[in-house]
């Protein structure tokens, strides 16, 4: 899809085909950089490179997580093996595996619960970003937006970084 995408408008689209550290974005990639949903999978010190890494790259980064870390949301993903014992049936393409490993043996439904509270209890708190983005160096060059966006029921904790002009 990425490459009809490419082949339509090669002046707007194009991909990186190689694995990318987002530890270490090769100076090669310019353009805005972007995580959803995976920054709490970075121990601190891998946090501030990845963020340290824009910074001396001059490129900007948006950081997007979809949980906080508290009460609400770990209890709402205690309930999250009941959505998944009730979307199963309807996942297309049907599988005979999925059902098994859903209802049979529920691993499906146990690693969803083990993967949501883990992310609850590692996301970054807002306090944490702006504490990780005070520790950077040269993080003047920047103008950072560290907040929680709230929509429909939907919370998403962020991290903007923007190069200043000069």
């Amino acid at each position: 899809a990425l490459q009809a995408m490419a082949d339509y408008n090669p002046e707007m689209f194009s991909f990186e085909t190689e694995s990318i550290s987002a530890l270490e974005v090769p100076e090669k990639l310019k353009g805005f950089r972007t995580q959803f949903l995976s920054f709490h999978h970075f121990d601190k010190n891998e946090a501030r490179q990845i963020l340290q890494n824009a910074v001396d790259a001059n490129q900007p980064i948006g950081i997007f997580e979809g949980q906080k870390r508290d009460v609400p949301h770990f209890i709402k993903n205690l309930f999250s093996p009941i959505s998944i014992l009730i979307v199963t049936p309807f996942v297309k393409p049907f599988k005979f595996g999925r059902l098994f490993f859903t209802y049979l043996i529920p691993i499906v439904p146990l690693f969803v619960l083990w993967d949501g509270l883990i992310s609850v209890l590692r996301t970054y708190s807002t306090t944490e970003m702006e504490q990780l983005v005070k520790e950077l160096n040269q993080t003047e060059k920047f103008v950072w937006k560290i907040g929680i966006q709230k929509h429909k029921g939907v919370t998403v904790p962020y991290l903007l970084g923007i190069p200043k002009k000069d």
